[in-house]
């Protein structure tokens, strides 16, 4: 599997150890930064994340930033991104279990190593259902 990964200062340790994690399980990890703990705007990260996505270099993705908020909202301005904000697992398994979420975000501030990791892996570790959810999914786009 390729994972596109990028994030914010505040996220960048959390993207470091998450890292290190996708590539331990096998994981081919396409780094888009940040590279510090520096201060940054996170819009780019999240825009590169989504390309990766959407240009097929990546078949997932993960944003993250303090909050989560902002990579979420950034990556689904791209047309074709379901970008999904989990802060437990049971959330991340049914942003792709229902909505086929292709992008995952994160709130570093909110979230322990374990925890993200336990999200990281349930969002993984699941598949789109597709049947009644197709139809939703497909009504997203406007």
């Amino acid at each position: 599997m390729r994972i596109a990964i990028g994030s914010d200062h505040a996220g960048f340790r959390l993207k470091e150890e998450m890292i290190t994690r996708l590539k331990a399980k096998g994981a081919t990890v396409l780094d888009e930064g940040t590279h510090s703990e520096a201060s940054t705007d996170y819009p780019g990260y999240a825009h590169a994340v989504a390309n990766d996505v959407l240009e097929k270099r990546a078949d997932l993705g993960i944003v993250i930033c303090g909050s989560g908020n902002g990579v979420n909202i950034t990556a689904n301005k791209h047309k074709g991104i379901r970008s999904a904000l989990a802060w437990i697992p049971e959330v991340a398994r049914l942003a792709r279990q229902h909505n086929d979420a292709n992008v995952l975000a994160l709130p570093a501030r909110y979230l322990s190593e374990a925890e993200a990791a336990a999200i990281v892996d349930a969002y993984l570790e699941s598949t789109f259902e597709g049947g009644r959810h197709q139809r939703r999914v497909s009504a997203i786009e406007c």
